[in-house]
């Protein structure tokens, strides 16, 4: 398996932007569709993005569209997810996600789909 590891979290004020960072290592990265879930206290875990293994491919949620952009450089082993206008609502842990094992690209593909995951970063929102 893939080892993730986010980072670029933190606190933030609404309608100012974030860029999360994943890196990957262990395997070959164009190997692997990626994605960003996230997870509220108390909530469900959201998807949020995913990209396709050159970067041609992505889709977000609607919860985001418009907000969030999701991008990697295989080069750099590393995804990311830009997030601007930042609401209250976006505050969560975001963990970044990989499968070797999808032979299609799909919208909002599900956290079963993804067998490696990082441990997260938080990011909050303040009003």
């Amino acid at each position: 398996q893939v080892q993730l590891v986010e980072s670029g979290g933190g606190l933030v004020q609404a309608g100012r932007s974030l860029r999360l960072t994943c890196t990957a290592s262990g395997r070959t990265f164009s190997d692997y569709v990626m994605a960003w879930f996230r997870q509220a206290p108390g909530k469900e875990r959201e998807f949020v993005a995913t990209i396709g293994w050159t970067g041609h491919s992505t889709f977000v949620a609607d919860s985001v569209k418009g907000r969030f952009t999701i991008s990697r450089d295989n080069a750099k082993n590393t995804v990311y997810l830009q997030m601007d206008s930042l609401k209250p609502e976006d505050t969560a842990t975001y963990h970044c996600a990989a499968s070797n094992t999808i032979v299609e690209f799909a919208p909002y593909l599900p956290a079963t789909a993804f067998g490696s995951w990082g441990q997260g970063t938080q990011v909050t929102v303040s009003s």
